[in-house]
């Protein structure tokens, strides 16, 4: 073979090779943000016996790659080898989230786990997908699986709020509740669930409405017994405090167990008196919250 006809050889081998590379490295992009899936999540949540018990609660990632999921060059071949083309590849893929969406749970079920102090119960990630991200504030639906398998196995809408931000510091949040009613072996539990939701800051004042017995005496001596309403209020919300990773390797990035969200308390920061004779003639003060804060 004569030296142009090699050189026209050895280039044509180094192009092959680079668009070849370039392919891989397309399907590692591919693989990175093709995805919204589900992943494991473990959350301590309390002892039992003396020992430790942690519940994988699952989280949505919108993506599968990072230092976890690297695969040798070998493995990648063999994975890449699986596919006839790069279309076959992207069906076997997870939908991706779009720019305007969001990686969020399908649905979650709630657990009972018996711990040393009682019964307590765990919402469980089943499933996730891309949901479309909301601009504005606004209740979305957000289902829950009590009772899973088993014969008083009941879906509820509980209701949730969307993901939108207004000014800094404040969320978009539950405001209004209403309840449901869910059967078990041994009894009824209401079950709260959220009615309406505003962009509040991260402890907030919700009303809630009391009802009491009042006695008016009109000037023309006539005794009067009315109901009285006073919006007493709540305090709902939180600050989040502390690191919540109990278990880390040396990369900082890193959590292999988490404990659950610590708070500061939501408390009464101001308060406003109600006076009224009540149906027994003596006089009663109701104290309603007017504001809260976050108080450790």
């Amino acid at each position: 073979m004569d030296l142009p006809h090699f050189l026209l050889l050895l280039c044509a081998l180094h192009l092959s090779t680079e668009v070849l590379g370039k392919h891989v490295d397309h399907r590692n992009l591919f693989e990175q943000r093709m995805c919204c899936k589900r992943q494991s999540h473990f959350v301590y949540i309390g002892q039992i016996s003396g020992g430790h018990v942690s519940v994988d609660v699952g989280m949505c990632r919108s993506h599968c790659g990072g230092p976890g999921s690297r695969t040798s060059h070998e493995t990648q071949q063999q994975e890449d080898s699986k596919y006839s083309s790069m279309l076959e590849f992207l069906r076997s893929k997870q939908p991706s989230c779009g720019v305007d969406q969001v990686c969020e749970p399908t649905g979650m079920r709630v657990d009972r786990v018996l711990l040393q102090e009682g019964h307590r119960e765990v919402e469980v990630i089943e499933e996730c997908h891309c949901e479309v991200k909301l601009s504005q504030c606004t209740r979305v639906p957000a289902l829950r699986t009590y009772y899973a398998e088993t014969p008083y196995e009941t879906v509820i809408d509980v209701g949730g709020c969307s993901q939108s931000k207004g000014s800094p510091g404040f969320s978009c949040v539950p405001t209004k509740f209403d309840s449901a009613l869910v059967e078990t072996p041994n009894k009824v539990d209401l079950i709260q669930t959220v009615a309406a939701c505003e962009l509040k800051e991260s402890c907030y004042r919700v009303p809630v409405v009391e009802y009491y017995y009042e006695t008016v005496y009109h000037q023309d001596g006539v005794k009067e017994e009315r109901l009285k309403e006073i919006d007493v209020g709540r305090c709902l919300g939180g600050c989040t405090t502390g690191n919540r990773c109990l278990l880390s390797p040396s990369d900082p990035q890193t959590c292999h167990l988490w404990s659950e969200r610590q708070f500061s308390s939501c408390v009464p920061q101001g308060h406003e008196s109600h006076s009224f004779v009540n149906q027994h003639g003596l006089l009663r003060t109701v104290l309603s919250i007017t504001s809260c804060l976050c108080q450790k």
